[in-house]
């Protein structure tokens, strides 16, 4: 079965890389763009919000961005603060993510994830 699938991944993102190598290795069509030049719209971040019991998922905590930000900022802010800031800065959301041709969403790179939502 062959899928097209949006691919937003940073070059510099092992995790990134071993996603695509795993769309490679499992011949699934994808493109990919960059996240950070081109972070999700604000449309697509509300819906990954929506579908989340915690708005912190959807962070890279790990990242330089998220850690300037403070200890407290995720606590501090509304769903609409944070749709906001995740759109203006692409190296604020966990990566990959990964959209579907129908809309569904996975956020960041699990094989045993991945290969189940393929069927592979």
């Amino acid at each position: 079965m062959t899928f097209k699938v949006q691919i937003y991944s940073y070059s510099a993102c092992s995790t990134c890389r071993k996603a695509i190598n795993w769309l490679q290795k499992n011949r699934i069509e994808y493109e990919v763009i960059d996240i950070v030049n081109n972070p999700p719209d604000k449309k697509t971040i509300r819906k990954l919000i929506n579908n989340l019991t915690d708005k912190k998922k959807l962070f890279n905590t790990r990242g330089k961005s998220y850690r300037s930000l403070g200890a407290d900022f995720i606590k501090s802010i509304d769903n609409e603060q944070a749709i906001q800031e995740l759109s203006n800065d692409g190296k604020l959301i966990k990566r990959p993510l990964l959209i579907d041709s129908s809309g569904e969403i996975l956020l960041g790179f699990n094989e045993v994830t991945w290969t189940e939502f393929f069927q592979v």
